[in-house]
């Protein structure tokens, strides 16, 4: 474990931001093909929303492999703030593209259908963590405030789960299996952390 920590402490974070920027970019050289399906504004939303999940899944585990051992908080703030951008793009398309900038219609899809609220109340909370996951907004915060504040991810990752799994009149294996692995690794935070014990001469 020592070995893969020093290689992991000599590791720079760009290679996350490169690699989480990846599908990105496949969607965007899908986009200007015009290979995203017979539903474009679709083809480009629904990944969109998916790889956003898939990333805030992603950070929600670091914690639980920190406790294994291993030095991954450089790496936990890239994953989830290219988490948010996916989200918020998704959230950005389905309003201008999807919706046209219709305000009255979006209000009136957030009171009628419960998916696209959760999806929304979700975005909402990630706004506030996205904004200070900066250096300078933990000085300014301070450690305590901070990790308080960001403990908003643990309502707003299982709101995005549901809000992927409700999108569907039937829940599939998919959509269930995102929503068990979120449930998992909160229940996991639930679990007290091992013990370090000093080592004696």
């Amino acid at each position: 474990m020592q070995r893969v920590n020093t290689l992991l402490r000599r590791l720079p974070t760009w290679p996350v931001w490169a690699l989480g920027c990846v599908p990105l970019g496949v969607l965007m050289a899908r986009a200007l093909a015009g290979d995203l399906g017979p539903d474009p504004v679709r083809g480009l939303q629904h990944p969109l929303g998916l790889w956003g999940l898939r990333l805030l899944i992603a950070s929600l585990a670091v914690t639980p492999l920190m406790r294994a051992g291993l030095r991954l908080v450089r790496f936990r703030r890239a994953v989830g703030v290219l988490g948010f951008a996916y989200v918020a793009l998704h959230f950005l398309v389905w309003v201008a593209l999807d919706m046209g900038l219709r305000w009255p219609q979006i209000a009136g899809d957030l009171v009628k259908r419960p998916y696209i609220l959760a999806g929304f109340a979700a975005f909402l909370l990630l706004v506030p963590l996205a904004l200070t996951s900066t250096d300078a907004a933990l000085r300014r915060l301070g450690a305590r405030r901070w990790r308080r504040l960001h403990r908003l991810a643990y309502v707003a990752i299982p709101l995005g789960a549901l809000h992927f799994a409700m999108i569907g009149k039937l829940w599939t294996v998919e959509s269930l299996a995102y929503l068990a692995v979120t449930a998992g690794l909160l229940a996991l935070r639930l679990v007290p952390a091992p013990v370090q014990r000093e080592k004696t001469a």
